[in-house]
């Protein structure tokens, strides 16, 4: 079940731009990630688009001050926050939908207007999106494959929680991580599941 934008009931009347802001990205709080449900993980149990986005931020600042100190991890935190607020309007679009990548970033690219527009500089936030989008730096480009390391980290758990079928999970990540400390990582959530076989 994709829980839809609950703002307008919530908070209708004008206040604070931080209150508004909150009471929309708070809304993330609630959209289960849509490829878990699919695969049968229940509500109770199913990550959440804030947990998520947590999630990418917490292990993209940590790797890259282990790992990769040639990348500024402050902006890789702050990236990995933003990556996912397009999805407060647009929704956790998967690939099974029927929407090509050019409209789902138009949805998401409107939702994160509508997000920033009750600051004084919502281009200050909406270009942080866009650099992750767009992959437009190298902490960009790093805070996507960390996206997806988290996919296979979040599938790993859900096994030992006794969920199966989710192999394409792994084999959508290991297609599409590329950063060679995050390959190590990969290799040894494989390792782990292969152990439990």
């Amino acid at each position: 079940m994709n829980k839809g934008n609950h703002t307008k009931r919530l908070l209708s009347e004008k206040t604070h731009p931080i209150i508004e802001l909150f009471f929309e990205f708070a809304q993330l709080k609630n959209l289960y990630r849509q490829g878990w449900l699919d695969k049968g993980v229940s509500e109770l149990d199913c990550e959440t688009v804030a947990d998520h986005s947590f999630g990418v931020a917490l292990l993209g600042y940590i790797i890259a001050e282990e790992y990769r100190h040639d990348l500024d991890s402050q902006r890789v935190m702050r990236l990995g926050l933003l990556h996912d607020l397009g999805e407060i309007y647009a929704g956790d679009i998967t690939p099974r939908e029927d929407i090509s990548s050019k409209d789902r970033f138009i949805k998401e690219h409107d939702a994160v207007q509508k997000v920033f527009s009750h600051l004084s500089n919502p281009e200050k936030y909406i270009n942080l999106w866009l650099e992750v989008e767009r992959e437009e730096s190298p902490e960009a480009k790093f805070v996507k494959q960390v996206d997806r390391l988290e996919m296979a980290l979040q599938a790993n758990l859900y096994e030992r929680m006794n969920y199966s079928n989710l192999d394409e999970f792994f084999l959508y990540v290991q297609k599409r991580i590329t950063s060679n400390e995050l390959k190590s990582i990969l290799d040894d959530v494989f390792k782990l599941r292969k152990h439990r076989a």
